[in-house]
């Protein structure tokens, strides 16, 4: 191979991950919130059919989506004053909602600032917190919505104990 064809090449491996990198970063500034989050008929927003959500309204039969929901003692008086707690321990993550039995967060991910949007749902009749969560843009998150939601689900579980 010649130099100037070495040269040519490396010049590709160069530029196309830093045009690749370049066009997440600025999807990621367009990315905006979703007007259809929040409770309707009863419950959480069904999950896309891409792999870049989870959530505890999906049937159990969905490995893919679903996710169980946050178990809730019956001796709490107020879960989602201790949901806030736990979530407001988090880094880059922004309550956006919060009512008795509702909390919208965002959660902002280090390197390419991408937003996911969780929501929780309190629902005293279960003894369930309800979660769902949803990356904004793209096909696959790679499992990061599903792996925020166990991390948050031990740190729910530790700070009840």
């Amino acid at each position: 191979m010649n130099a100037q064809r070495r040269k040519l090449v490396l010049s590709g491996l160069i530029l196309l991950p830093v045009l690749l990198i370049s066009g997440l970063l600025v999807m990621s500034l367009f990315s905006h919130r979703p007007d259809d989050l929040g409770i309707t008929n009863g419950q959480l927003k069904k999950c896309p059919s891409t792999p870049n959500c989870v959530g505890s309204w999906e049937s159990p039969d969905d490995g893919e989506h679903f996710i169980a929901p946050l178990s809730v003692p019956s001796s709490l008086e107020k879960p989602m004053a201790k949901l806030r707690e736990v979530l407001n321990s988090l880094p880059r993550t922004t309550i956006v909602s919060d009512t008795d039995d509702y909390l919208h967060v965002e959660f902002t991910t280090a390197l390419m600032r991408f937003v996911d949007d969780v929501e929780f749902q309190w629902l005293p009749s279960e003894q369930v917190i309800h979660v769902r969560s949803a990356s904004r843009i793209g096909r696959s998150d790679l499992g990061t919505n599903r792996t925020r939601v166990e991390k948050i689900r031990k740190l729910w579980e530790s700070a009840l104990n």
